[in-house]
């Protein structure tokens, strides 16, 4: 009798062995995963908030390496000086503008982001002051250049041949300014669009399963500046890159609502082959 019971006990537990994971050890392995996803999201949005970070950080290097410029230019004289001064007016103005969209698009970040970090607020907030002491030095740098040019305008009617040069050579530069300025939009300007099968084909978008073959609707498409966009929400659980795009330059991530979100980690190399992104979402 005993070996029988014996025998049957070595049986049971024989059969417990083979049914596999219990539901418990299921539930946590499931638990396990999505824990994992949590801190590889939390990692992604760290990484692409310190990027930004970086990005504002060399835009008032460069606005502090501009500034000293013109402060070196002031102290020449000359058609050449001022030229040097209204180069680097415009771009100090430029960087200082990118650098709002980057610190607008940080706060945005913060906002929505699962990351919850008194550190990373106080450093936005430091960044935010910073700023507009840039634009209170701004507005003192330009009165000082007003001075300046009533200064070369008394001088310029004692000379009025200088004069007459001086005139010509502001409307090339600011002619010059503005065609840099329009160029360099156009250089980092890109377009993106994310729809459905339907509504993509509705704009001629897709065609008979191939992209932007034919007269497409641009207008459909979202302008957006490579320098400071590189992340697209696409409020979708179901995405895909139908335009090209090298592999190494991106990442597709679900957020908290387990919606995809496109993070572009390199934009030149993200870009290079096309200015247009085209993304099916269902």
């Amino acid at each position: 009798m005993k070996k029988l019971l014996f025998f049957a006990a070595c049986m049971l537990a024989i059969a417990s062995c083979n049914q596999g994971p219990s539901q418990a050890e299921i539930a946590a392995a499931q638990s396990i995963d999505s824990l994992k996803q949590i801190v590889s999201q939390k990692d992604n949005e760290i990484n692409d908030m310190l990027g930004t970070f970086g990005e504002i950080e060399e835009g008032f290097r460069q606005i502090a390496e501009a500034e000293n410029r013109v402060a070196v230019a002031q102290k020449g004289e000359g058609a050449s000086s001022k030229q040097r001064i209204r180069e680097n007016i415009q771009f100090i103005q430029s960087t200082m503008k990118q650098n709002k969209e980057l610190i607008n698009k940080l706060k945005q970040q913060l906002r929505e982001s699962s990351v919850k970090s008194d550190a990373l607020r106080k450093l936005v907030e430091t960044m935010t002051q910073q700023m507009e002491e840039k634009e209170q030095q701004m507005q003192t740098l330009r009165a000082q250049l007003d001075e300046k040019e009533i200064q070369i305008m008394d001088l310029d009617e004692k000379v009025a041949n200088l004069n007459t040069d001086v005139q010509e050579l502001t409307t090339e530069t600011n002619q010059r300014a503005e065609t840099i300025s329009q160029q360099d939009k156009q250089l980092h300007s890109a377009w993106f669009v994310f729809g459905t099968k339907n509504e993509l084909k509705e704009q001629q978008i897709l065609v008979d399963g191939k992209v932007l073959q034919s007269s497409f609707n641009k207008e459909y498409f979202t302008k957006i500046d490579i320098r400071v966009d590189k992340e697209i929400k696409l409020y979708s659980t179901s995405a895909k890159l139908l335009t090209a795009h090298p592999a190494s330059s991106y990442t597709l991530q679900r957020d908290a609502n387990k919606q995809y979100v496109l993070r572009i980690t390199d934009p030149q190399t993200f870009w290079s082959t096309s200015k247009y992104l085209v993304v099916l979402v269902k």
